[in-house]
């Protein structure tokens, strides 16, 4: 049996979407779903930061962390997943009474 998550989604979550970004100086175009980008303006937000500035410092910590960054697209979707992971553990920790 299918978990279902597909059959309550709207087609516009998976329309591909590109952005163009500046990354330390240079001009870069990222293709993603329109999830994604739904994810990452909401991290960003959260950070009062702009989306290219949000995913300019992801760069640089990728970069700082592993020496490599050979797919931003794949780095950022992966961001977005751990994101919502910790968001989701975050909820699930009963509050402590004051």
């Amino acid at each position: 049996m299918m978990c279902r998550v597909l059959s309550h989604q709207g087609q516009d979550r998976f329309i591909k979407v590109s952005r163009s970004v500046r990354i330390a100086g240079h001009s870069t175009s990222v293709r993603l779903e329109s999830a994604f980008w739904n994810a990452l303006e909401e991290m960003a937000a959260v950070e009062g930061l702009s989306i290219a500035k949000l995913i300019a410092a992801l760069y640089g910590e990728a970069l700082e962390q592993h020496d490599d960054m050979s797919n931003l697209a794949s780095m950022l979707r992966t961001v977005c997943l751990l994101y919502q992971q910790e968001r989701n553990a975050q909820a699930a920790i009963p509050l402590q009474p004051a």
